[in-house]
């Protein structure tokens, strides 16, 4: 038995919280899965995991376990990556996981240029909305937003500037006139993103005066989503109003598709306006493949202006 294999599986059961979710992942049969994690129990003389027929949780042994086996892991693979990547060549399979909206404006287009540069690295993007662990999921580098936890232990490299900006289309808003005032959003069409709370407003602050009290305006519309490039298209489609982050409509706010409104004012201000990062773990400082994509994800954001 491959013990690193052993472990990895165990690791994959424990993080998808069932033995189907670990197989699917892991690209093997169930019966495989289980029959690994039925073996290292037996070996341990321990029961890691309870078992029903709804979900799989780790037992007060398999939880200890299974924060050892995360650090042999992450141990050996900042091994792997400092033989594999010794030389000028960079190589190897890079997991990245970003926002899909951002994955698409601008990953996407940086692809031809990572295949020139670095024709042995192989990209596999995990693309999803939620704030993934990098240990858990085997992510090499992660793209996020809003503020850094201090005391977080992974390595921030800041990318851009993140800030909400109000927005509809030129056509809408011949139609309808554009808000001269934050209360006037409560008679427009407004596109809003979904929130588990069915949140129904918008929070607005005039930027000349950080003191001020935010005004919270209720909102309305026959369209709400909880994926950013949809919105997008709405608002270029002339339903309505959209709330969305800068780097989001920024093409699209500079070639005119859509206009800007409300300019003077900080939209939805909190946590989440301060900038996009590339993050990863501590042990992988010195990784070429992480260092490669995040300079020439950061020279393309430069590129397009976003700072």
């Amino acid at each position: 038995m491959d013990r690193f294999a052993e472990l990895k599986t165990f690791c994959t059961v424990a993080t998808t919280g069932g033995f189907s979710s670990a197989a699917r992942q892991l690209g093997v049969a169930t019966s495989s899965v289980t029959r690994v994690i039925d073996a290292l129990e037996e070996r341990l003389g321990v029961a890691l995991l309870n078992r029903s027929t709804r979900s799989v949780t780790l037992t007060e042994a398999g939880r200890g376990y299974h924060a050892d086996a995360q650090r042999i892991l992450e141990q050996l693979e900042a091994a792997d990556d400092a033989v594999s990547e010794r030389g000028d060549e960079v190589k190897g399979m890079l997991r990245v996981a970003a926002p899909p909206a951002f994955a698409a404006q601008y990953i996407a287009p940086i692809l031809p240029d990572l295949r020139v540069r670095h024709p042995r690295l192989t990209l596999d993007l995990c693309l999803s909305n939620a704030t993934v662990s990098l240990a858990d999921e085997s992510i090499d580098v992660a793209v996020r937003i809003g503020s850094i936890d201090p005391d977080s232990r992974l390595v921030a490299r800041r990318l851009a500037a993140h800030e909400r900006v109000l927005c509809a289309s030129p056509a809408y808003l011949k139609r309808h006139g554009a808000p001269r005032e934050p209360s006037e959003l409560a008679r427009h069409d407004c596109l809003q993103f979904s929130f588990t709370d069915n949140r129904r407003s918008w929070r607005l602050r005039p930027k000349d005066d950080a003191n001020a009290a935010i005004e919270e305006i209720p909102i309305r519309g026959v369209v709400q989503a909880d994926n950013a490039d949809v919105l997008r298209q709405a608002a270029i489609a002339g339903l309505g109003v959209a709330m969305l982050a800068q780097w989001v409509v920024h093409a699209d706010l500079r070639e005119g598709r859509l206009v800007q409104v409300l300019d003077d004012y900080d939209v939805n201000p909190g946590p989440m306006d301060v900038a996009m990062y590339a993050v990863y773990q501590e042990n992988r400082r010195g990784s070429q493949k992480i260092r490669a994509f995040v300079e020439l994800l950061a020279e393309h954001l430069a590129r397009a202006g976003m700072r």
